[in-house]
């Protein structure tokens, strides 16, 4: 390779990792982890894994949530 090829691919990869970064800040996936749990991608540094069950019972108090938060906003910090 030449200078002016390796110049060519470091651009490349330079776009194509401000490209991986902007998008995963902004969107969430879904993975099925090896134990057969749900993992969710893109909240945080690490996913939030659950089983199916947990992950319907945390469904099943989606408006006990957002109640809670509304109730508690001012307490309640958050992320930037």
């Amino acid at each position: 390779m030449t200078d002016e090829d390796l110049k060519a691919e470091l651009e490349r990869l330079r776009a194509e990792n401000e490209s991986l970064k902007q998008s995963s800040a902004k969107e969430l996936s879904l993975k099925v982890s090896q134990k057969g749990a749900l993992s969710v991608y893109g909240l945080g540094r690490f996913p939030v894994t659950l089983y199916k069950e947990q992950w319907l019972r945390l469904l099943e108090m989606t408006e006990d949530i957002q109640n809670f938060i509304k109730q508690n906003d001012t307490k309640l910090k958050g992320k930037s």
